[in-house]
């Protein structure tokens, strides 16, 4: 009888094992392609010499004052990083599922005995570690320019730029991921992954603003459409991750900072996770459910 009774969870137990080695395994694949790509080296290399190149901007214009310089390159990376991971993370997890399938290698990995949960989320960890990498490398180089520069006073909210950065790119990623299983091709997959970069990135914007004149939105309506959207909720948290004022965002920026106050930055962050989740679970049940490749 306590065999019988053990056995079942031994064997549970290793069945989970083999699922987590197996997302371990294909994510090991994909890291190692990603970084050895073409676009891993070009958007690596771009965004460490902007990075830097912010760096010193800030230095010069900060007379190498530590707190301001780090200041100063976290306020202008912000525009940046606005720009520039969002595309990267979204044309990385565009072409994951899309281009295997289009390659005809889809069909060779899913006739293992694997399932099509732990090839997706397998695929997903990689990238998101590819991209996290490729940040870190141009974060690391630009901060080691500041400390040797200018000490490292104020490093701290540039550590949390970093990681909001990455949480940025995780949920970007997922949206990529989505529009890569259910797209066909790997072009149309890229398209639409361009396509939604162009929408986050300026015609949010323009439409939030278009409607708040033709609709007469209210504040609390504002704000709420406002973080609606990821980049925005990043670019919030960033700004009081900085002890800065939202008064500089207008009268969205005050009624978030006095209705929210203290829990303002985890409802920001909430967003950027709920971001990272949602999509990738739709792109689960989209990839487990679909029967053809």
């Amino acid at each position: 009888m306590t065999t019988m009774a053990v056995q079942p969870g031994r064997t549970e137990s290793g069945a989970h094992l083999s699922r987590i080695g197996c997302i371990l395994a294909f994510a090991r694949r994909e890291f190692r392609d990603a970084v050895s790509s073409r676009w891993f080296l070009l958007y690596t290399i771009a965004f460490t010499v902007l990075a830097v190149a912010v760096s010193f901007m800030s230095l010069a214009g900060s007379g190498s004052q530590g707190f301001a310089g780090f200041g100063r390159t976290t306020a202008g990376l912000l525009n940046l990083i606005m720009l520039v991971v969002p595309l990267m993370a979204l044309i990385a997890g565009a072409g994951s599922i899309a281009g295997e399938r289009e390659r005809g290698t889809l069909l060779y990995v899913l006739a293992q005995p694997v399932s099509r949960v732990e090839v997706l989320l397998g695929k997903y960890v990689g990238l998101a570690a590819a991209l996290c990498c490729s940040m870190c490398i141009g974060f690391g180089l630009s901060a080691g320019a500041l400390a040797w520069r200018a000490g490292s006073v104020g490093i701290g909210a540039y550590v949390m730029l970093i990681v909001l950065t990455c949480g940025l790119a995780l949920a970007m990623l997922s949206v990529g991921m989505l529009l890569s299983v259910v797209s066909r091709r790997s072009g149309v997959a890229t398209g639409l992954g361009l396509f939604a970069w162009l929408v986050l990135v300026f015609l949010s914007d323009l439409g939030l603003m278009a409607g708040t004149i033709i609709f007469k939105l209210r504040v609390q309506e504002i704000f709420a459409l406002g973080i609606a959207n990821p980049l925005q909720a990043f670019k919030m948290a960033v700004i009081v991750n900085m002890n800065a004022s939202l008064d500089v965002l207008g009268p969205v920026g005050m009624y978030a900072s006095q209705t929210y106050g203290r829990t303002l930055p985890w409802l920001l962050a909430s967003v950027l996770v709920i971001w990272a989740i949602v999509p990738l679970l739709i792109a689960l049940i989209v990839f487990k459910k679909r029967g053809s490749i």
